[in-house]
């Protein structure tokens, strides 16, 4: 925790952040920063883009999340579209230089797949943040389509444990969930895909944030390519 929480000053450092924003910031992430699944994702065991951590990344998109959002005003609710950003890339597995070869379908991939296996993840181990109906479609919404114009892999009856690396935890989610995260899922639906961004603003800033962030973390040609092949050949050094 001690070692994460340098990460964290860095990055409120890193954005100019004032004391103002700071305490709106903590009063939001910390209770999900805190929980071990989001702690083992700020180790090196979930490096996402190059070297960088998971934890990392997502800090930093949700620091750029609330400085966007901010601008928006009464349009917002920034409090979800920092929740959004928290909660969005809570993947089950690593996906750098892990072998992928046994997916049954190239959208089956962890780009197309990781952001049901997110909200999944994200309504297991936080449960109280979705337990008002209107907040969670937005939270869902936002995490379901925060890659796009990248399409989201869509659940259906052929997806296995190889598809979606935690369907045994898709099966124990109320039929309710299951129905808020099928229903986000068919909105833009084309085949086995959805193809669409989110239908609200805050999945659209998150979105938005996540898109300046990751480009700019990918520090060289090894990072960039490892997003077309899941390998990166300089992390093995």
């Amino acid at each position: 925790m001690e070692n994460s929480k340098i990460i964290i000053d860095k990055v409120f450092k890193k954005y100019n952040l004032n004391t103002s924003d700071i305490n709106y910031l903590n009063s939001i992430i910390l209770s999900i920063y805190k929980h071990p699944e989001f702690q083992r994702r700020m180790t090196n065991e979930f490096l996402h883009h190059s070297d960088i951590t998971l934890g990392e990344h997502i800090l930093e998109d949700s620091v750029l999340t609330y400085l966007i959002a901010k601008n928006k005003k009464n349009n917002c609710r920034i409090d979800l579209a920092i929740m959004i950003s928290m909660l969005h890339d809570l993947y089950t597995i690593p996906w750098q230089n892990n072998n992928e070869a046994k997916v049954h379908h190239f959208f089956s991939k962890h780009g197309f797949r990781h952001p049901v296996e997110a909200v999944i993840n994200a309504i297991t181990w936080y449960p109280e943040i979705f337990e008002n109906k209107h907040e969670a479609e937005i939270i869902v919404d936002g995490i379901i389509h925060h890659m796009f114009p990248l399409p989201v892999r869509r659940i259906n009856k052929k997806i296995d444990k190889v598809e979606l690396k935690n369907i045994d935890s898709y099966n124990l989610l109320s039929d309710d969930y299951k129905k808020l995260i099928n229903n986000s899922l068919n909105h833009g639906r084309f085949g086995i895909l959805s193809i669409c961004h989110s239908k609200y603003l805050e999945g659209r800033i998150m979105s938005k944030a996540d898109r300046i962030v990751s480009i700019s973390q990918i520090k060289d040609i090894s990072s960039f390519k490892a997003l077309f092949t899941g390998k990166n050949k300089k992390l093995h050094k």
